[in-house]
């Protein structure tokens, strides 16, 4: 069965993006920060060719993505994202957006988007069932947590940065009584990142 994945830059102290997110900054307030490490190398992704990655941060990536055989975000994201103009998080990538009001008119996409009513645990199967027995990575701190709080999320991918922002959008957040058990299974330095690995304990 595909595993259920989150693989998220955040700051040391635990935003994935900053103060006063919106369309116009779908980042917060110095959110583009967790992102440098995107291009402070000369190795290009072999899913993003305008990221230019140290060696050891391509390999990381580039193996999370590879995995990745559907994608679940929430409307605000998706709506942050202004839909990725149709390509999707990832591209050629089933995208399935959990909302209580489909948008009127999405953008075109191949594979079309899946818009889900009725929840994190229904996105989950159907995401489950495109994917086969590849992953399904969820996106956005609001669905992570979801997953969490419904013992379906399997693994956490952080990509750590080395900077405090303050405040903004927490990515753990409002999981209720604890304590959630994490096994670290990988540690990978790179410039300007670490990138940690860890199982959800069941």
């Amino acid at each position: 069965m595909a595993k259920v994945i989150t693989a998220l830059s955040t700051s040391l102290d635990g935003f994935i993006a900053g103060r006063d997110d919106n369309v116009q900054q779908p980042l917060g307030r110095h959110g583009s920060r967790l992102f440098d490490w995107y291009a402070d190398g000369d190795t290009p992704s072999r899913f993003y060719e305008q990221f230019h990655l140290s060696p050891a941060s391509a390999e990381f990536f580039d193996t999370i993505a590879a995995r990745c055989g559907a994608v679940i975000a929430g409307r605000r994201t998706y709506d942050f994202s202004k839909g990725w103009a149709g390509t999707g998080p990832l591209p050629g990538v089933p995208l399935f957006v959990l909302t209580h009001r489909i948008p009127e008119n999405p953008p075109r996409s191949e594979p079309p988007y899946t818009f889900v009513k009725g929840g994190m645990e229904q996105a989950v199967s159907q995401a489950r069932a495109v994917a086969r027995d590849k992953d399904v990575s969820v996106m956005g701190s609001a669905g992570v947590q979801q997953a969490i709080q419904l013992g379906l999320l399997d693994e956490i991918h952080v990509h750590l940065i080395p900077v405090l922002l303050g405040g903004g959008v927490r990515l753990l957040d409002h999981l209720g009584p604890g304590p959630i058990e994490l096994d670290c299974f990988g540690v990978v330095e790179a410039p300007g990142v670490t990138h940690l690995s860890y199982r959800v304990v069941r």
